[in-house]
């Protein structure tokens, strides 16, 4: 499913195109794809929120699949192996932000999906450094959403300084959170869940959410930490209003509509904390991979066929879709 000019995605702006697979470079592996998880960055990228990369250009980074050919010098994973590819597509490897173990912030990274081509098709390309061995606990439709949704909701967990045992705050509870507060469950934290549907505080409910309501209610108690999911600006001073003394707020999303003026009194004095998530390291996945398969993380996913992708990513914008959206590649 090819995309050639970012439009509203009502106009169905991915194409299903034939095109001959991609050939792996020396330290690529190429894999045949079981699955691909549909994410909100892919929605920014066809709607033109996010600018393109090059086009034409296939979306799609929590990509799941089996190795079928390796380039030279790739010897890290065997022929007819799963592996995932995530958001991180390829760092540096020498700047000072990768040498310090921060390489989510090299200037010169390239994502799956945006800077290269990503997993709405048969085959994906993946240098074999940055893939992910997948637990086998997961099926592959499971293992799709983990590769970012998961990452990056325990990536937003660690900048919120959520700790166990405190009273952490979700907004938005799409298919990163429904990942997140599964964790947050294993710290044994006290989780408060704002959502517009009642849908998905249903589901919240039902994952352990001690409380859910809409984003404007004002929750039982102060929070220790936050996390905004949804990429609507207008929710940070309402999460900012709700955090304790001394609570840090994290904002998930790569893109966010514009963010309300802040009042330093309400807002943010008291030593509240704002932060941003800027994607994330291969440590990040690592990590949450292994802690996943140890809870052992419930995905709840809504598979859609590829030439179907316009419909999930319409579904994923008006928030019809319930935990994650998963397109499902069959292997003929």
């Amino acid at each position: 499913m090819q995309l050639i000019v970012p439009r509203p995605i009502d106009d169905r702006p991915l194409s299903l195109v034939d095109a001959p697979p991609p050939r792996p470079g020396p330290r690529d592996v190429l894999i045949r794809v079981a699955a691909c998880g549909v994410c909100h960055t892919d929605l920014h990228l066809v709607e033109g929120e996010l600018p393109m990369e090059g086009s034409p250009r296939i979306p799609g980074h929590q990509v799941v699949g089996r190795i079928v050919e390796r380039g030279a010098k790739a010897h890290r994973f065997e022929i007819g192996e799963r592996i995932g590819v995530a958001w991180l597509h390829q760092t540096c490897g020498t700047c000072d932000y990768c040498r310090d173990g921060r390489e989510n912030l090299c200037d010169a990274a390239r994502f799956s999906g945006w800077h290269v081509d990503g997993g709405y098709a048969e085959f994906a390309r993946v240098p074999e450094a940055f893939a992910y061995a997948i637990p086998d606990v997961f099926s592959d439709i499971q293992a799709a959403p983990l590769l970012c949704a998961g990452i990056i909701g325990y990536r937003a967990l660690r900048r919120a300084e959520v700790r166990p045992g405190q009273r952490l705050g979700l907004y938005g509870f799409g298919a990163s959170a429904h990942l997140a507060i599964q964790i947050a469950r294993r710290w044994n934290c006290e989780v408060f869940v704002f959502s517009r549907s009642e849908t998905h505080r249903e589901l919240a409910r039902r994952l352990g959410a001690a409380w859910t309501g809409p984003a404007d209610d004002t929750p039982p108690a102060p929070l220790d930490s936050a996390v905004i999911f949804a990429p609507a600006g207008k929710l940070v001073p309402l999460a900012l209003r709700s955090l304790a003394r001394g609570g840090t707020l994290a904002l998930a999303g790569i893109h966010m509509s514009a963010i309300p003026a802040l009042d330093y009194a309400e807002h943010l004095y008291g030593e509240r904390t704002l932060r941003s998530v800027a994607n994330a390291t291969r440590r990040d996945g690592e990590e949450f991979l292994a802690l996943a398969a140890q809870v052992p993380i419930h995905v709840a996913a809504q598979t859609f066929p590829l030439d179907q992708a316009n419909t999930a990513l319409q579904l994923l914008k008006c928030g019809g879709i319930d935990g994650a959206a998963v397109l499902q590649i069959p292997s003929d």
